[in-house]
């Protein structure tokens, strides 16, 4: 028996799934996996979705809609929706938008309806626009249960937000054991705002887009006399469960395969020991030792804006990954692969820092896209 949320009593348990990253295949989403996915997750006794207008080019929520919604009595699941910087200018366009959203979901409201990747520079768009406003009062007519933000920035900005606007109930953070202490995503200084002003945090990217899944030998290493019986996977996001302000966990689930996995260790919840979280700990310096970019591949950089030079940024930082830890000649003609035709090299990187200023990770993607040009493209 899955318990009931301690924050909202109409949650099941404390995680939920997250539909950025779905099961794909010929460059659409796989309704047939996807359907048996929601299946079971909802019959394992889960029933809170996460999505937003712009995951996977705008597939997410019409996949909600066909495998979810239309399958599914809406009793069974809870949906929650976002509104996002780059679909509205004005307090005008709010209201037309967040309708297309329902009707895309195939839902007549939303549970759950968050401000979507707050920062210090999109903020004053939604306070111009009236975009809180206008969801509290969407909020009082039935279209929205609850009203929150998900955000992307330092601590002294979050506390600012949710001191501007007290009537926020959820706060959806970037927290997993890498970030906890790092002091560019500053997950802990975040948790601890929202702890601050009583806000439950559903967190997001507990396993940082499958770094934590997919560990480097050294670091995989030290997770050993934990034992077998548990994945890497299962660790970050039971890390992340078990910091007692965390009303939900999210995880972006492509297959089968990580559902069962994550199923295993959220149904029954049970929250990590001293000695696991030192274990971590230790993992996080031995990581921290490595050359490895810690893009989580939510392509907010490629998505969000128009890179003017159309670089594929994550996928050559991922290839700059597994080149550090699988040195080869293969990986220097996928790098031709991925600059191939309309898209930009690395070289190419204008410098212009748009990418910069979408990135969750705050990551210096110019000084990155330099390094990587040293590695693939040396004469």
């Amino acid at each position: 028996m899955v318990p009931v949320n301690k924050f909202f009593p109409e949650i099941k348990g404390n995680f939920g799934f997250g539909c950025m990253r779905l099961p794909m295949k010929d460059g659409e989403v796989d309704y047939e996996e996807f359907s048996k996915m929601a299946d079971r997750f909802i019959s394992s006794g889960l029933n809170y979705f996460d999505t937003a207008h712009g995951y996977i080019g705008g597939r997410s929520e019409t996949a909600i809609r066909d495998c979810v919604a239309k399958r599914h009595d809406r009793s069974e699941f809870l949906l929650t929706n976002k509104l996002s910087d780059p679909y509205f200018n004005s307090e005008a366009d709010i209201i037309p938008f967040f309708k297309s959203q329902l009707e895309l979901c195939g839902v007549d409201y939303f549970d759950f309806y968050l401000m979507h990747a707050q920062n210090r520079n999109n903020f004053e768009k939604y306070k111009a626009c009236r975009a809180y406003e206008t969801a509290f009062e969407l909020k009082k007519q039935g279209f929205i249960r609850h009203v929150g933000l998900s955000f992307h920035d330092s601590a002294d900005v979050l506390d600012s937000i949710l001191t501007a606007y007290p009537e926020i109930e959820a706060v959806q953070i970037q927290f997993n054991y890498m970030d906890y202490d790092d002091p560019d995503v500053q997950s802990k200084a975040c948790y601890d705002v929202c702890v601050k002003h009583v806000k439950p945090c559903i967190i997001m990217e507990p396993v940082k887009g499958g770094t934590l899944a997919n560990l480097p030998d050294e670091v995989a290493d030290v997770l050993k006399p934990l034992g077998t019986s548990k994945t890497n996977a299962s660790y970050a996001v039971r890390f992340a469960a078990s910091f007692d302000n965390v009303m939900m966990v999210l995880s972006g689930m492509s297959n089968m395969v990580q559902m069962e996995d994550n199923l295993s260790s959220m149904v029954p919840f049970v929250p990590l020991e001293e000695h696991e979280f030192e274990v971590l700990r230790e993992a996080v310096n031995v990581f921290r030792s490595r050359k490895i970019i810690p893009c989580t591949g939510c392509r907010y950089c490629v998505e969000q804006n128009d890179c003017p030079m159309n670089i594929r940024i994550p996928d050559i930082f991922a290839l700059r990954n597994h080149h550090e830890n699988f040195k080869g000649w293969l990986n220097f003609g996928k790098y031709r692969e991925l600059t191939s035709g309309e898209f930009g090299k690395a070289s190419d990187c204008i410098k212009c820092g748009m990418c910069e200023e979408q990135c969750p990770q705050h990551l210096r993607i110019r000084e990155l896209l330099e390094e990587a040009a040293a590695v693939f493209e040396r004469k």
